[in-house]
């Protein structure tokens, strides 16, 4: 395998359950994930039901790979069927291509056709915004998302930490759960949540 994919090559979007990733696909995501965050324990948690979405050129090579995450999840009264994105990375031999946008608009367009998707839902270090913007997602003013654990959560805003929420909603009325969603606290327990969305 090259490594590096060029502009002009044949590309296309894979998905499947994590845990059916082929292994040579899988081996790769893994080093791209273990580049990008040194010492991260590659997967997710199954109870997450994670999906994975790979951009992969004819031979084989990685080009960019992400994470879909599914939840419910309560607010308002209401259950939200939420899904966020999770370990998107690019290879480092190819970014700024426009590769990593390509794979999270599909991701996006994937959502938007799931009827058992109510919205995404997700948070990015805040200098990536504008790059989740022009894939369709929008920020999510003063929300703050928490993960972990009800024993040792972790939210958004924790200290040191600058992050954004970011969201599309996909319901019969998105601006009214905009709405609901926007300047909250999101619990995302119970249960075991390995890395904030």
């Amino acid at each position: 395998m090259s490594g590096t994919a060029p502009r002009g090559a044949a590309l296309r979007v894979l998905g499947c359950a994590e845990a059916d990733v082929p292994a040579a696909l899988a081996v790769q995501v893994a080093d791209l994930e273990a580049q990008a965050w040194p010492g991260s324990t590659p997967g997710h948690d199954p109870a997450l039901a994670p999906r994975t979405l790979l951009l992969v050129d004819g031979e084989g090579t990685v080009a960019a790979a992400l994470s879909l995450l599914r939840k419910e999840i309560r607010l308002g009264g209401r259950t939200y069927r939420a899904a966020g994105l999770s370990s998107v990375v690019t290879r480092t031999t190819v970014r700024g291509q426009g590769l990593g946008g390509r794979l999270v608009a599909a991701a996006r367009a994937e959502l938007a056709a799931d009827p058992a998707v109510d919205l995404a839902l997700f948070s990015c270090d805040r200098h990536l915004t504008a790059f989740y913007e022009a894939a369709g997602f929008a920020p999510l003013p003063g929300t703050v998302l928490v993960g972990g654990t009800p024993e040792d959560p972790l939210a958004t805003d924790a200290p040191g930490f600058d992050k954004a929420v970011m969201a599309a909603f996909f319901t019969g009325a998105p601006a009214r759960d905009r709405a609901a969603f926007t300047g909250v606290r999101v619990p995302l327990h119970p249960g075991n949540i390995d890395r904030l969305w």
